[in-house]
């Protein structure tokens, strides 16, 4: 990632947090400069003293300074903590709300974009905060070192020839740490890749009996995360003991030249309090190993979530569907290319306004993925979807959202309560029109057997894989769209259920587009078209009962029922609707 994407996105960052921010630099400044008056108020106490002068007003000044740096202690701590939390969701939410743009676009694996998420957002969200307190406390030995100058110049040129070795050695430090900060990141999202896709399908995993080969390829980066582990730990080992001596001994050469200045009386006994306050101010800046290591993590963070910001997600489009059109959806020559192969090869589908069409065919011959055309959850590589006449990449994507619905066959349940999962984006719908939906998606009885309901917190609600489908299809059915999308969202529901669903979704959504893609043929049969997808194209529109009379088409169903363990039918037994 260029080092640009990151600089504007840490500069983002700090203009959401600006106030705070600004806020934070005004109470560090002044920290900083009472930090900077107490040596020479100290000093100037000590001499009062020595001298047999007035000791009050240094000795007040004095315990005022402390007890101010102590208040703005206070009061920087939670004021710094509240700006790197609300910089942190900021970041995260729009991290996250532009993965979401994605759909299945996204090239990166579910788990290594999370890893980015969680490694870099807090860290990048407070790296504004810590280069504010470093510049500051440079600046502030800046002006200590100067002081040092002012009151014993032989002093100050001693510590001054030290700085040249410890900014050699900080800058070395830095660029190798970034760098293997870098690989030991990659590494840790290669595993949580891996770890995640392992967990989904746990399983087929354990069922085949590969656990131990699955766990050798989750486990397969670790060298790689050792080596830059070790690599970073070298790196800091080697930094810390070099400023470790080099600081305590340009101390040590500082002090001893102070003391032989008091000693000939070039300098004064106040003064060597003041060479020593100003001495450990000047040397914090030559001591900030942990803030070097910091900013090197930080920065390897930032570029890989600067990464994800840097792609271009879908592009949103101006115009608007024609009000009055009842959801007419014409795929032209689409073609999808997934792995060098194309799944979808110039295919061609008309989905008539208000019937409802199945969609079948072999496993792997990319339903699923003519289903996510039409809501522009993928994009084609070449080709036009069109909602009634109007090229779907032209329209809004929220307006898109409303006017084509999906359920499918795992829906994802979110909310606080089950009221909430069938509302979910749409929380101005009325509890009559949640029950009424569950009710078609015969989702009702279960739903009040629950200890509250639709009140019933999700996290207490556990349900079948059935019954979360019936959930989702409450809330594809609760929201009133152009197009239905049931992209096998009745796979759990067993096969007298599923007719019932059927048939009230069939009322509930008469005149309504539907297209259903389905593995079984009594769901193909109770469509009024089934459209026959095979070798990346549509081979044949027509009803299930003018097809089934094709030995391919049938085996299209035997082969998926055999897959799922449930037994054919010919799926003559039900009406056409």
């Amino acid at each position: 990632m260029a080092p640009d994407g990151s600089r504007a996105l840490l500069l983002s960052t700090a203009a959401r947090v600006r106030g705070p921010l600004a806020a934070l630099v005004t109470l560090m400044v002044t920290r900083a400069l009472l930090g900077l008056a107490t040596p020479t108020l100290l000093a100037a106490s000590v001499k009062a003293a020595l001298d047999g002068g007035d000791a009050v007003r240094p000795v007040a000044l004095l315990g005022a300074a402390v007890m101010m740096s102590g208040l703005l202690d206070a009061m920087i701590a939670p004021l710094g903590a509240s700006a790197v939390g609300r910089a942190g969701a900021w970041l995260q939410l729009r991290s996250v709300g532009h993965l979401l743009t994605f759909g299945h676009r996204s090239s990166l694996p579910p788990g290594d974009a999370t890893a980015r998420v969680v490694q870099a957002a807090p860290g990048t969200a407070g790296l504004t905060v810590t280069v504010a307190s470093s510049v500051i406390s440079l600046a502030s030995s800046v002006v200590a070192l100067g002081l040092l100058w002012w009151i014993d110049v032989w002093a100050g040129l001693v510590f001054t020839l030290a700085v040249p070795a410890v900014v050699f050695v900080s800058r070395r430090f830095i660029g190798g740490a970034t760098a293997a900060q870098a690989g030991y990141l990659e590494a840790q999202s290669a595993i949580a890749a891996r770890l995640l896709s392992a967990l989904t399908g746990a399983r087929t995993i354990k069922a085949a009996g590969t656990v131990d080969a699955e766990t050798d390829r989750v486990l397969a980066p670790l060298p790689g995360l050792s080596a830059a582990g070790q690599a970073l730990w070298n790196l800091q080992r080697g930094t810390v003991w070099q400023l470790k001596l080099l600081i305590p001994l340009t101390q040590v050469l500082v002090l001893a030249v102070a003391g032989f200045g008091v000693a000939s009386g070039r300098t004064g006994p106040a003064d060597l309090l003041a060479v020593t306050g100003y001495l450990a101010l000047a040397s914090g800046a030559l001591s900030q190993i942990d803030v070097l290591l910091e900013i090197a993590q930080v920065r390897a963070g930032t570029a890989r979530l600067a990464e994800i910001l840097a792609r271009p997600g879908p592009a949103d489009g101006t115009r608007h569907a024609p009000p009055a059109d009842p959801g007419e959806v014409v795929l032209r020559e689409v073609t999808v290319t997934q792995e060098g192969r194309p799944v979808l090869d110039r295919l061609d589908l008309r989905l008539p306004a208000g019937c409802s069409v199945a969609l079948v065919g072999r496993s792997g011959t990319g339903k699923s993925l003519v289903a996510g055309l039409i809501g522009r959850l993928s994009d084609p590589d070449s080709g036009h979807v069109l909602l009634d006449g109007v090229p779907v990449d032209e329209l809004p994507l929220t307006e898109l959202g409303r006017q084509v619905t999906y359920a499918f066959d795992r829906p994802a349940l979110t909310g606080a309560t089950v009221h909430d999962a069938i509302t979910y984006g749409r929380p101005d719908l009325d509890h009559a029109d949640v029950v009424e939906a569950a009710r078609a998606a015969h989702a009702d009885t279960f739903i009040r057997r629950l200890p509250h309901g639709y009140d019933t917190p999700l996290a207490n609600a556990p349900m079948s894989g059935g019954e979360r489908q019936r959930i989702g299809l409450a809330r594809a059915l609760v929201r009133p769209a152009r197009v239905y999308v049931l992209d096998d969202a009745t796979s759990g529901l067993d096969t007298v259920t599923e007719a019932e669903v059927t048939e009230a979704i069939t009322t509930r959504l008469h005149g309504r587009t539907r297209l259903i893609v389905a593995h079984r043929a009594a769901t193909a049969a109770r469509c009024d078209l089934v459209a026959w997808l095979d070798g990346g194209r549509v081979v044949a529109l027509a009803p299930h009962t003018e097809l089934w009379h094709d030995d391919r088409y049938r085996a299209v169903f035997a082969e998926a029922e055999a897959e799922a363990g449930t037994p054919a039918h010919d799926g003559q037994e039900t009406a056409d609707v």
